[in-house]
């Protein structure tokens, strides 16, 4: 999975956050975070929701499959 650590950098930077806020809002250590944005390590699946809701955004966003950070309108489930 790779990620798109700027997209990162950029969602928390446009909230005004440090990466201890976000680290400690996201109950990760900022170093953690940190090798995130700088790409040296990749967040779990749950890791990357989390960070996704955080920011009201998607998970494609964050990896780079859409261009779009709005998340997805809830749609009706397939039958």
């Amino acid at each position: 999975m790779q990620m798109q650590c700027n997209r990162m950098r950029d969602l928390r930077e446009d909230a005004e956050l440090s990466q201890a806020e976000l680290a400690a809002a996201l109950d990760i250590a900022q170093t953690t975070y940190s090798g995130y944005e700088r790409g040296f390590r990749e967040p779990s699946l749950e890791m990357l929701c989390r960070i996704a809701n955080f920011f009201h955004t998607s998970t494609d966003y964050l990896l780079g499959r859409t261009d779009d950070p709005a998340p997805p309108a809830d749609k009706p489930p397939r039958r």
